[in-house]
């Protein structure tokens, strides 16, 4: 059905050739997944200003380690959030700088539908 004002035809082919795969499609949505929790969502914000320990985070959130570290496997097995160690610590950063924009993005976003 064409629609007036248009090429149905030609804005359908273009959007089937520009469409990426469903495997990273898939991929893309399970990384929104992860931004779906508000206790992850904490534990990146805390990260924004400095590198932080497990027990510092539990702090913070006033949660146990182990909930933390189990919130922190999960970032860091997608890649949102890095470690080093010193010592017997453990010292958890921001992956990179995509995960502090893709956070302010959607607050960006947010903020201008108030």
């Amino acid at each position: 059905m064409a629609c007036k004002g248009h090429d149905h035809e030609k804005m359908i082919s273009k959007v089937l050739r520009d469409l990426p795969k469903d495997e990273l499609l898939c991929d893309l949505a399970d990384l929104f997944k992860i931004f779906g929790d508000t206790t992850r969502m904490k534990i990146l914000f805390s990260l924004f200003e400095s590198e932080l320990c497990v027990g510092a985070i539990a702090e913070l959130l006033n949660m146990s380690q182990s909930s933390i570290s189990h919130q922190l496997k999960i970032l860091k097995d997608s890649n949102l959030v890095a470690n080093r160690r010193e010592g017997k610590t453990i010292y958890y950063y921001l992956a990179d700088e995509h995960v502090r924009l893709i956070i302010d993005q959607g607050f960006e976003h947010l903020l201008e539908r108030k």
